[in-house]
């Protein structure tokens, strides 16, 4: 390699750390004040409508990218190929995404009634108020989308993270305000819609305002050798990304179903619990994702294994310490009346980690346009979810919707590394080294769990042991990691 090439990856390498830092920082900051909200919230309703607004929620991360029709899931890779109109192919796609979310509103809105039953199959009980927001914030979300994927795929999350800021925090407090007023004046009715309201009606002016953003910036929209760019790439991804959404939203909605909204509320809140580490992944992942397709692009993924492997161990280590204060944190986040959540953490938490570790393998297809293979894989493995959810929730109770989850996500890495050798010849990170570091963090945070029945000290104990092997084996493959990113040599 010449030194200009070596110049130029230590440059690529330096604005993806800066950029990177930065937005995992501003994240883990926003959306972690969401999350602190979550024991205000659970004592401020009740079960049953702590248990309803997570349904609409849960219904909402349905909505959006079926309505959408995932067009924004082709921005990323669009930077490749259209170059210098980047943000021209962002505001024509954007405009296609807004045509069939009003397509789909205007049949909602002829057939209100029907939505409304079918949702009440899993006790979600509709109001015209809710529907509304439902779209209005549908337009809104996928603006959000396209904005935060060109400015995460130009590596510049300033101005995304100040947006975001500006909306969530703002409107996780007013949903605070209107409930504890809601309860004030006696209007106990109609705290759901109080708390929806709150929220999301700060997040629907945030993302049309970004709409009008991108149109002016963009200065144009339409195009229609754009829009079959985007629904080549995208199409197949809809069953995909609704096989996620079900998948993820399949334990709340079918034991809320199958068992009543008493254990559909605490499996709600052992999913919020998981979420702990969605966060810390998904703000990781998506400040990785451009870099590691900028190395894929330049022939450079060597780069990439051993600093995926010391993330998948970082993740690993994450998950068991929050299974091993998974008490603490359950009483923190619920109460006593959802204590029950407990037994629910180190399945949900692992499932997730596994998920966290196959997106590697479906970054390759979607790198390589090959995204009908992603959706294949999704879709089964989504059916499968369901079939094992029925079976052995009537067998074992509302429990066994967090292990059948969990092994489907295994399931689904397995078939998303298979896919990808398939079409490339080979894995960027081997499946045999997944799989086994996949087991073992599996196993540890399995054997945790018995000592849920034992003084808290054993586990605190526990932790503290852990403390030097992490500085010891983990600390200096953190530093290198970082100091690769920073372009430096080791």
């Amino acid at each position: 390699m010449g030194q200009t090439e070596k110049q130029s990856g230590n440059s690529l390498n330096r604005l993806a750390f800066k950029a990177g830092i930065f937005y995992v920082a501003a994240q883990l900051f926003v959306r972690g004040i969401t999350f602190l909200m979550t024991p205000v919230f659970t004592r401020l309703l009740t079960k049953a409508q702590y248990n309803q607004y997570k349904l609409f929620e849960s219904w909402l991360l349905i909505f959006v990218p079926l309505m959408s029709l995932c067009l924004w899931r082709s921005v990323e890779r669009a930077k490749y190929d259209v170059k210098e109109k980047f943000n021209e192919y962002v505001s024509s796609v954007h405009t296609l995404s807004w045509i069939s979310i009003t397509v789909f509103f205007v049949l909602a809105l002829i057939f209100r009634e029907p939505l409304k039953r079918f949702c009440a199959v899993t006790n979600l009980h509709l109001t015209d108020f809710m529907l509304i927001v439902a779209f209005l914030y549908t337009y809104a979300h996928t603006s959000i989308f396209y904005f935060q994927r060109r400015e995460k795929q130009m590596m510049r999350y300033k101005a995304s993270t100040a947006f975001t800021a500006a909306t969530v925090v703002p409107a996780t407090l007013l949903s605070v305000l209107l409930v504890v007023i809601g309860r004030n004046t006696g209007r106990s009715d109609m705290l759901v819609e109080l708390r929806i309201g709150g929220y999301y009606i700060p997040m629907i002016l945030g993302g049309f305002f970004v709409a009008a953003l991108m149109t002016v910036q963009g200065k144009k929209l339409a195009s229609l050798s754009y829009w079959k760019y985007a629904l080549r790439f995208s199409l197949p991804l809809i069953p995909e990304v609704l096989s996620i959404q079900i998948m993820n939203q399949a334990d709340k909605l079918m034991v809320n179903s199958m068992t009543g909204e008493e254990n559909g509320s605490i499996v709600a809140l052992a999913t919020t619990v998981s979420y702990i580490i969605w966060i810390l992944e998904d703000s990781v992942w998506n400040a990785w994702l451009p870099w590691m397709y900028e190395k894929i692009a330049r022939g450079e993924s060597k780069d990439i294994r051993q600093n995926w492997s010391t993330l998948m161990h970082v993740f690993g280590l994450i998950s068991l310490g929050i299974v091993l204060f998974a008490p603490e944190i359950i009483l923190i986040l619920g109460s006593r009346k959802y204590y029950d959540a407990i037994y629910l953490a180190a399945p949900m938490l692992t499932g997730t980690l596994f998920r966290f570790y196959s997106f590697s393998y479906t970054a390759i297809q979607n790198f390589h346009k090959k995204t009908g293979f992603v959706a294949a894989s999704t879709v089964s493995v989504m059916f499968l979810n369901v079939i094992l959810n029925y079976i052995f929730i009537r067998q074992f109770g509302y429990r066994a919707a967090a292990y059948t989850t969990a092994f489907s996500y295994l399931v689904l890495m397995i078939m998303q590394a298979a896919m990808e050798k398939r079409i490339t010849g080979k894995q960027l990170i081997p499946l045999g080294q997944t799989l086994r570091i996949s087991c073992v963090w599996f196993l540890l945070c399995m054997l945790v769990m018995p000592l849920f029945g034992l003084s808290p000290f054993v586990r605190y104990a526990i932790a503290l042991g852990v403390v030097p092997v992490v500085l010891k084996f983990y600390l200096p493959q953190v530093m290198g990691v970082l100091k690769m990113l920073k372009g430096r040599k080791k």
